[in-house]
């Protein structure tokens, strides 16, 4: 029980933010990250940001920014 409590205390509530910013390390970028919970959420969608450098989530609008 204590492992599930240290593992749901690591994890982001999604879609708290307009922007985000990720790494080419981060590839394939996906909304919700997969450090965010997502019992609260929509569907996990992959977003191409590889060839613009940006992407918009069709769910919730988020902007992800390609930083690398």
């Amino acid at each position: 029980m204590a492992a599930v409590a240290a593992a749901v205390s690591n994890q982001v509530m999604p879609n708290t933010q307009t922007t985000y910013e990720v790494s080419r390390a981060d590839l394939p970028v996906s909304c919700p990250l997969p450090n965010m919970m997502v019992w609260n959420s929509h569907p996990k969608v992959y977003l191409p940001i590889e060839t613009t450098g940006k992407a918009k989530c069709p769910y919730c609008g988020a902007n992800f920014v390609l930083v690398n």
